[in-house]
């Protein structure tokens, strides 16, 4: 007689995923807006739009950690990373002017590990929590075969509106705006193939102590910082007419994304210092200044033009809600064809 076969028996552990709802909810429910109908557990979440917009506008995005998982799973360090996961997605749709409304996550691994998984959702929850986005809901898929023992993918996907009347979009940028910089906490989730490839090569101390306290296991890892609530408070006193968020292709590539058609972006290398880790993975790796530019952010996360004239009074209110804040330079008009972001 053929014997009888489970899901089970095919590497998909159903009460193990049922544990990992029960071990999230509290993580979650924490996270919860006034907007958020209903909590975890239903085939779809809903949420209404707060009756503060007149005419709101959602606006949504989607990313994921890239290979920094492959320093997760090397290094057994995962809280960290679903910091990251909300990171890249809501300081994303915040350039436009978004206050982040809900984020879902997409957990998939070949034999789920209930208190690795629960690990990554809480970092998701605590990023949440940063940004003021309601954790509401994802999907955990297991899903034997498809991924190497102990290795996971995770995807974000974050939701926002902005009053239409408000959004960001970089039009009104001129000649003779300027261009603060609100400091990184590091690489954040970008350049890691890079990264680890130096690792590899220069094979460091990574439990040394490395800089103010902090090892370079833990510089490398730190995970991406939120600028969430500081850029909505700011928005409510100041007229930023652009912002950046500082990730793959780093100041060189990324504030462009911004700027009308006849502007540039002119960034003086000396008004930010270079933080320690950049500097150990240029040396390490022999990375050229300009290639360091294109692709690691280099100490600056988020990058926001405001009118000259506000230029001061935003630094300082900024640096007031926790930012460190630097004046990287100035909009100027285009010469021709060139690049549209300069650092020299």
């Amino acid at each position: 007689m053929t014997q009888s076969l489970s899901y089970r028996d095919a590497g998909v552990d159903i009460d193990a995923g049922d544990q990992l709802v029960e071990n999230i909810k509290p993580f979650a429910k924490r996270t919860l807006r006034p907007e958020v109908l209903g909590g975890l557990g239903g085939f779809g979440a809903l949420v209404e739009i707060s009756k503060k917009y007149q005419n709101p506008v959602l606006v949504s995005g989607t990313d994921g950690v890239g290979t920094k998982l492959k320093l997760a799973f090397e290094w057994d360090i995962h809280h960290t990373v679903g910091i990251d996961l909300v990171a890249m997605s809501v300081n994303d749709i915040l350039v436009q002017g978004a206050e982040p409304l809900f984020f879902l996550d997409y957990f998939a691994c070949g034999k789920l590990d209930v208190a690795r998984a629960t690990d990554v959702i809480k970092g998701i929850a605590e990023g949440c929590e940063q940004s003021g986005c309601a954790l509401i809901g994802g999907e955990t898929a297991e899903m034997p075969g498809m991924y190497p023992e102990g290795e996971y993918d995770l995807a974000g996907f974050a939701v926002g509106v902005v009053e239409k009347s408000k959004v960001i979009n970089g039009r009104s940028i001129r000649p003779g705006d300027v261009v603060l910089g609100l400091a990184s906490n590091g690489t954040h989730s970008n350049g890691y193939s890079l990264i680890r490839k130096i690792i590899e090569r220069s094979n460091p101390n990574l439990d040394a102590e490395f800089d103010g306290g902090k090892t370079l296991r833990q510089a490398v890892i730190a995970p991406t910082r939120l600028y969430v609530k500081p850029i909505l408070a700011a928005l409510e006193k100041f007229e930023i007419k652009g912002m950046a968020h500082i990730t793959g292709g780093g100041l060189t590539e990324n504030i462009p994304r911004v700027l009308p058609e006849n502007c540039v972006a002119q960034i003086d290398a000396q008004s930010w210092p270079l933080p320690k880790l950049f500097q150990w993975l240029q040396q390490a790796g022999n990375v050229e200044r300009q290639e360091m530019y294109r692709t690691f952010n280099c100490g600056i996360g988020m990058a926001v033009i405001v009118p000259a004239e506000q230029a001061d009074a935003a630094q300082a209110f900024l640096a007031e809600q926790g930012e460190t804040v630097y004046r990287l330079g100035t909009i100027r008009e285009r010469a021709g064809s060139e690049h549209q972001t300069q650092v020299a």
